[in-house]
């Protein structure tokens, strides 16, 4: 029975608005800094990719993948990193390319369905020879890269890997495009797309006449995001095959580790198709959880020093060695 019948997540009285427990987190929330020694690794195309290690010498090691124009010092990463290291695993915050402070090299950069890099982590991580078990747990984008990558592997995944979960994810990268499109999710959509281009300021300094920004400012949502720069710099079409080719939902039956998925009812950020309740309950390896209230990367708890969110990745990937 995958799809997790019950949910002991209650949000605090006072965040029971879906936006409130949103955005309460990246402004309000205190949490101990991660120690972390950072690694660059070089890629197949000749970029890089910049590891954050939390190291207590451990044998396991969790790979965390931040969200959409996150990085390893997010709160919501830092949070897991602390919960880990304390339950005796090793962590590494995986920094997409771009997302660690400094651009990367090639003209591409990072997006919703690129798990060749996720891949090039895993085989970094255990070619080092210091773990016997790998885990994953992905935020939103990287949580769509934790389900395409696992289930797109599928029994091929590299055996150290054990298990996986993911939070807050547009499984459905079209739908959710959609639905961050409508007027209440306004003040993101705007913060994304700001964010987003100050990078491509970046890219078309290093590659001139490679981008253009040339009414850039009129660039309003997702779809035309996508449409003019992120499928043309990864190979797709235009958005739409870049979303359907990069949605995780379709590489669900394939999992065949134990994987979990949480996604909050009232996530602002998500459309019904994020929900994938048949796939859970044809596919013994995933399992999903719907609390009904939780935000979009929210799950904020007052009692402890740990998010409900936290203490539930935990536990799954504890029970699941």
């Amino acid at each position: 029975m995958p799809v997790v019948p019950t949910t002991d997540y209650k949000a605090p009285f006072l965040l029971r608005n879906r936006h409130l427990l949103t955005i309460f987190p990246s402004l309000f929330r205190k949490i101990k800094t991660a120690r972390y020694t950072r690694t660059r690794i070089r890629t197949a195309d000749n970029d890089f990719i910049d590891l954050d290690l939390s190291s207590v010498n451990s044998r396991k090691l969790v790979i965390i993948l931040h969200g959409l124009e996150g990085s390893s010092r997010r709160q919501y990463v830092t949070g897991m990193v602390n919960i880990f290291n304390e339950g005796g695993y090793d962590t590494v915050a995986m920094n997409f390319r771009g997302c660690s402070g400094e651009s990367n090299e090639a003209l591409r950069f990072y997006h919703s369905g690129e798990t060749g890099d996720l891949q090039t982590v895993v085989e970094h991580m255990a070619a080092t020879g210091r773990y016997t078990h790998l885990h994953l747990v992905g935020f939103s984008l990287g949580g769509n890269v934790t389900l395409k990558y696992v289930g797109e592997r599928s029994t091929g995944i590299l055996p150290l890997v054990r298990s996986a979960v993911a939070i807050s994810v547009p499984c459905d990268l079209k739908d959710s495009s959609l639905e961050l499109e409508k007027r209440h999710n306004a003040i993101y959509m705007k913060r994304f797309i700001r964010s987003l281009g100050a990078k491509l300021e970046e890219k078309a300094l290093r590659y001139p006449g490679k981008i253009s920004l040339e009414r850039f400012d009129e660039i309003r949502n997702f779809k035309q995001f996508d449409d003019r720069y992120t499928a043309p710099m990864h190979g797709y079409k235009d958005a739409e095959e870049y979303w359907a080719r990069n949605s995780s939902r379709q590489f669900l039956p394939g999992i065949r580790i134990p994987t979990l998925l949480i996604n909050a009812l009232d996530d602002p950020f998500l459309g019904k198709g994020s929900f994938p309740y048949e796939e859970a309950e044809q596919n013994p390896f995933f399992h999903l959880e719907t609390p009904q209230t939780g935000g979009h990367v929210g799950f904020v708890t007052f009692s402890g020093k740990h998010y409900w969110s936290e203490r539930r990745a935990f536990q799954f990937i504890h029970e699941h060695p």
